[in-house]
């Protein structure tokens, strides 16, 4: 058996998910103060690279055991009925992220289809971790 192309898969799999555009996931974040937007990169990418306004940074390799109730490292900021927007930083983790969430139970899911990458590009706004983050990036 050959070896998933991840790319030609992951553009197959946004097709049973919502994809979000930069325009339509910043007036979801002006519209609804309940969103919950969840920044899945790796910390350093957080760390050097700042975040969107307001992102819950959970790491990809959790994202499971905090989103259920019934783990013992849940995270209560998740609730079953809210509006969850997922990103990365190209739009290729989060497909799978997402499909996570919702095979969970979650059913308001979404992701940035550009990621944090295509959100800077549209010029979105970035909030900077650096300073408060109890990771750094030694030298």
């Amino acid at each position: 058996m050959a070896i998933k192309n991840v790319f030609a898969e992951t553009t197959a799999l946004k097709k049973q998910i919502e994809n979000l555009s930069v325009a339509a996931l910043q007036q979801e974040m002006q519209d609804n103060c309940e969103l919950l937007v969840l920044d899945i990169r790796e910390i350093q990418e957080v760390v050097d690279l700042g975040t969107l306004p307001g992102a819950k940074h959970v790491a990809r390799g959790m994202l499971e055991f905090w989103a259920d109730p019934a783990s013992p490292y849940y995270r209560d900021y998740f609730a079953e009925e809210k509006r969850i927007v997922v990103f990365c930083a190209g739009g290729g983790r989060s497909v799978y992220a997402t499909l996570a969430l919702k095979d969970m139970g979650y059913k308001n899911v979404a992701h940035l289809e550009v990621g944090f990458n295509g959100w800077k590009k549209g010029d979105g706004e970035v909030q900077d971790v650096a300073a408060t983050s109890k990771w750094v990036r030694r030298k």
